[in-house]
C-alpha cells in the first residue's frame, strides 16, 4: 500500500525558534558558572539569573506542536482505516526513545565519574518516563531537569491515540473541548484555593489537546476557527507576544498566560501552513535545517554546557568577548552535536519506521 505522505510548511520553523529560545536561556542561567554576570535578562527578587521567559513557553509550543501534528496524522488515518496504536506506539518509540535513553546513559555516567549524588529511585522515574515528578518536586538531576516535558509528552501518548480511535467523528471536538476547558478550571481553582500546590505545576495535558482540536477543526475546514487564526491581524499580534516574549515583556495574568501562548502558537501554526496570511515565513533552509534536528538540541545542549565552563573558563578573554564567545559556542557545540546525533544515531532507527506508517510526515521539506 502506498503511503500518503503530509508537510506542513514553516512548522520545522517554529520548532526552531523554541529550541534557540530554550538554548540561549539555559545558557543564560549558566552564566555564573563562566564567572559571568547575568546581567542580559537581569535577576529575580532572589538574586537567581533571569532566562528568557520565551525558553519556557518554547517548551509550550513544543507541546501544541506536537498536539496538532499527532492528533492530524491519526485522524488521516482513521480517515481510511482503524488507527492502529501497536504501529503509533513503535512509531514514538523509535522517535523518542533511542537518544532519550543515550542521553540519559551519558549523563549517568558522567554524574559518576563526577561524584554527583545519584538517587536510584529518581534515575528509576526517568528511566519510565516520569522525570516531571522529581522536576515538580524540586529534585531533578542537572543535566536532566529538562527531561520533565518529555515526561508528560509520553504521559499524553498513554491515553490520545485511544481517545481519537475510540470518539467518533460527532463527538470528539465537545468533548475534547469539554476536557480543555475542566482542565483549565481545574488549574484555575487549584491556584487561587491553594496557591501554592504542585499541582499548578503538573497541568499541562491541556496544551497539547489545545494542539490537537486545532488539528481536528484544521483538517475538517471549520469556517470559524480558520476566520479567526487565518487573517493577517491575528498573525500580526501573535508575532507580537512572540516579540514580547523574546524581550521578556510579556505578561498578562500567571494563571492564563501559558494558555494564552498555546492559543498563539496554535494561530501561528496554522498561519504558517495555510501561507497566503503569513507576517513572517519561516520556511527557510535554515530554520527548516535546525528544526529538523531540534529535538537533538533539546535533548543534549545541558550537559554540552557544563563541558564548555572550564574550556571557556580556561582561555583569558576580556568579559565583553566571553560573553559572546560562551552563547556561540554553546548554540554551535548543540547545534553540531544535535547534527551529528540526527543523521549517525536517530536516521538509523528513524529508517524502521516505515514499516509502522499509515500516514506519514516528511521531517522537512527536503528530508522525509
Amino acid at each position: 500500500m502506498d503511503v500518503k505522505i503530509i508537510y506542513f510548511s514553516g512548522l520545522n520553523g517554529l520548532r526552531a525558534i523554541a529550541a534557540l529560545a530554550v538554548v540561549i536561556s539555559h545558557t543564560t542561567l549558566a552564566l555564573k558558572a563562566f564567572n559571568l554576570s547575568p546581567f542580559i535578562f537581569g535577576v529575580a527578587k532572589d538574586g537567581t539569573p533571569k532566562g528568557l521567559i520565551l525558553a519556557g513557553y518554547g517548551v509550550t509550543i513544543f507541546f501544541v506542536l506536537s498536539g496538532f501534528l499527532i492528533t492530524y496524522l491519526l485522524q488521516a488515518e482513521k480517515d481510511i482505516q482503524e488507527i492502529n496504536i501497536k504501529k503509533f506506539y513503535v512509531r514514538r518509540i523509535l522517535r523518542i526513545w533511542p537518544l532519550y535513553y543515550l542521553y540519559l546513559i551519558i549523563c549517568v555516567a558522567v554524574m559518576l565519574l563526577y561524584k554527583h549524588h545519584l538517587d536510584i529511585k529518581v534515575l528509576l522515574l526517568y528511566i519510565f518516563y516520569a522525570a516531571n515528578i522529581p522536576f515538580i518536586l524540586g529534585n531533578s538531576f542537572g543535566f536532566l531537569a529538562h527531561y520533565w516535558s518529555l515526561g508528560v509528552e509520553e504521559q499524553f501518548y498513554l491515553f490520545w491515540p485511544w481517545v481519537n480511535k475510540k470518539l467518533n467523528n460527532r463527538v470528539i471536538i465537545p468533548i475534547i473541548t469539554l476536557v480543555i476547558v475542566l482542565l483549565i478550571g481545574i488549574k484555575i481553582g487549584v491556584h487561587f484555593l491553594y496557591p501554592h500546590s504542585i499541582i499548578n505545576s503538573a497541568i499541562h495535558f491541556h496544551c497539547m489537546i489545545i494542539g490537537g482540536l486545532g488539528a481536528i477543526l484544521y483538517k475538517r475546514k471549520n469556517t470559524l476557527f480558520l476566520r479567526i487564526t487565518d487573517n493577517k491581524l491575528s498573525q500580526i499580534i501573535c508575532w507580537l507576544v512572540i516579540f514580547l516574549l523574546a524581550i521578556n515583556k510579556f505578561h498578562i495574568a500567571s494563571i492564563i498566560d501559558g494558555e494564552i501562548i498555546c492559543i498563539v502558537s496554535l494561530t501561528l501554526i496554522i498561519g504558517q501552513i495555510q501561507i497566503k496570511n503569513r507576517i513572517i515565513n519561516l520556511e527557510t533552509n535554515v530554520l527548516d535545517f535546525l528544526g529538523k534536528i531540534s529535538y537533538g538540541m533539546y535533548v543534549t545542549h545541558p550537559i554540552l554546557i557544563f563541558f564548555l565552563v572550564p574550556i571557556l573558563n580556561a582561555i583569558p578573554i576580556q568579559n565583553f568577548y566571553k560573553y559572546l564567545l560562551v552563547y556561540f559556542s554553546v548554540l554551535s557545540t548543540t547545534i553540531a552535536v544535535s547534527y551529528l546525533s540526527y543523521n549517525y544515531f536517530e536516521k538509523y532507527f528513524l529508517s524502521w519506521k516505515h514499516r509502522f506508517i499509515v500516514i506519514d510526515s516528511a521531517s522537512s521539506k527536503h528530508f522525509r
